[in-house]
């Protein structure tokens, strides 16, 4: 902490010299709260994450079911950095909420507004509801990395009007949850801007504040839950930019700090069954959010997995990345996790990870990843597995080991698979280059996402939505009887 202060007031004293590099204006009040980002964090709670540019020895929320009547608190001491970091990471989790009722809540500071928020839907609430899915997300502005901050909340910035942040700020109304499973900013990227080449540790950090700061719209009034992609492991991919990288820049750090405690361990069960009671004991004893862990919204039991580091052959390890759990830990997390889904409780079952083993180009398939995941996807029948890293839609078959399921999309045994990584960055779109057999749509010619509607328990329809205009550019639905209550093929 002590190294991020001589940090953070050596750049407000030598401005001048870090001219070229685009950080977001320093406010007076220290505590203003910045970069606003909510969680599930329980069966009846909601974390409350946000940075401030000092550290704070208490932090507080002032919450209820009135705009005008905050009678509830709650506060921690929790307030983290790192040694290149200008902010401090702040988080409080408001328990006991009343399930699936919008609350109003304020980050005590003097410059702070009142936001809604929707309780969680407890397990077993067969509520439709739907979930937005993005990734690979890092356009913010109109040549990428922009200059001028947005307004408060929901105000979009005029260039992000066209893309993925401005269209989920237009229909908040529309979702309950995001699951964003990796690449967030792509502050690594910062080499791309003639610019910044000289000054990477400054522009790799300005690049984060800014574009936590974009999503804040979305992040401080949706719950946004999160897992690791390539782009947050080091400050850059390039081996031999590795030894650049300062302490702070390294092995996944601000994705530790910005999400690591709003994101939760997965929730104790709601079964009745002492067999799904013990695994899910099992499952959080080896989770590690926010690299790993699980929650329950309703209908849907989602699962955040790991496919950077912690596995035989994990491709992050050439960055000297991870690991975060100890030898095998992800998998004995997978295995005791998806063996407890009560499938009576929450039928629907949702993994989500950044690189995919299925898609429309081999460059980017993980061989890996299959090895490790695919056959406790199957074992345990998965609904829906959501990827991202390749930039484009895609919708493909319910397919296992390379062949596609022979029910199709009606109660199929193989997960369907969708990839979700159109949302727009500074890299660019990937185009189609072929498609296998098992490929129903795949799309890249706009930023793009996807929308998850959980219509009833034996109904889940999967929609690409375009982000310029909200069209829809593929719909379908998944039906899956779930007449058993433990899978275990």
């Amino acid at each position: 902490m002590v190294r991020a202060a001589i940090f953070r007031n050596s750049l407000i004293s030598a401005a001048p010299v870090f001219a070229s590099i685009s950080y977001p204006p320093i406010p007076e009040d220290l505590t203003t709260p910045f970069q606003v980002r909510l969680a599930v964090n329980g069966k009846n709670a909601v974390a409350i994450g946000w940075n401030t540019y000092e550290a704070l020895n208490e932090s507080c929320v002032a919450y209820g079911t009135l705009a005008d009547n905050l009678s509830s608190r709650s506060c921690s001491s929790s307030s983290v950095t790192y040694s290149t970091s200008r902010t401090w990471s702040n988080m409080v989790v408001l328990n006991n909420l009343d399930p699936a009722t919008v609350y109003y809540y304020k980050i005590v500071s003097a410059n702070s507004s009142v936001e809604p928020l929707l309780s969680p839907r407890i397990p077993g609430d067969k509520t439709p509801f739907n979930m937005n899915v993005v990734s690979d997300l890092g356009v913010y502005g109109k040549g990428g990395f922009t200059v001028s901050r947005r307004d408060t909340i929901p105000y979009i910035q005029p260039e992000l009007n066209h893309s993925t942040i401005g269209r989920l700020a237009k229909t908040l109304q529309d979702y309950e949850v995001v699951i964003h499973p990796g690449d967030f900013g792509y502050a690594d990227d910062w080499y791309l801007k003639l610019p910044n080449v000289h000054k990477g540790q400054e522009a790799y950090q300005s690049i984060l504040e800014r574009f936590y700061e974009q999503l804040a719209p979305i992040t401080g009034r949706k719950i946004y839950m999160v897992g690791p992609g390539n782009h947050e492991a080091d400050c850059s991919e390039i081996r031999r930019l590795l030894k650049l990288c300062p302490e702070g820049q390294e092995n996944f750090t601000d994705f530790k700090h910005h999400f690591g405690k709003t994101m939760p361990h997965p929730f104790t069960s709601s079964s009745s069954n002492k067999f799904a009671q013990t695994q899910s004991d099992k499952a959080r004893s080896f989770a590690r959010p926010p690299f790993w862990y699980s929650f329950e919204y309703g209908m849907a039991h989602v699962v955040m997995i790991n496919t950077e580091t912690d596995f035989p052959k994990a491709p992050d390890a050439k960055l000297e990345s991870g690991p975060f759990g100890t030898k095998g830990e992800q998998l004995k997390f997978l295995e005791a996790d998806l063996s407890s889904v009560d499938r009576r409780v929450t039928p629907w079952v949702i993994v989500a990870g950044h690189r995919p083993w299925y898609s429309t180009d081999s460059i980017h398939r993980c061989e890996a990843c299959q090895h490790a995941f695919e056959k406790l996807f199957y074992k345990y029948g998965v609904d829906l597995a959501v990827f991202g890293h390749e930039h484009n839609s895609q919708r493909l078959l319910p397919v296992f080991k390379g062949k596609a399921d022979p029910r199709g999309m009606h109660n199929p045994k193989a997960p369907m698979y969708i990839i979700c990584g159109g949302a727009g960055n500074i890299e660019g779109l990937t185009p189609i280059r072929h498609k296998p057999s098992y490929t129903k749509f795949a799309y890249a010619a706009e930023y793009s996402y996807s929308t998850l509607k959980f219509l009833d328990d034996k109904h889940l329809q999967i929609d690409f939505i375009r982000s310029s205009n909200g069209d829809i550019l593929d719909s379908s639905t998944l039906y899956k009887s779930h007449s058993i209550p433990f899978v275990s093929q």
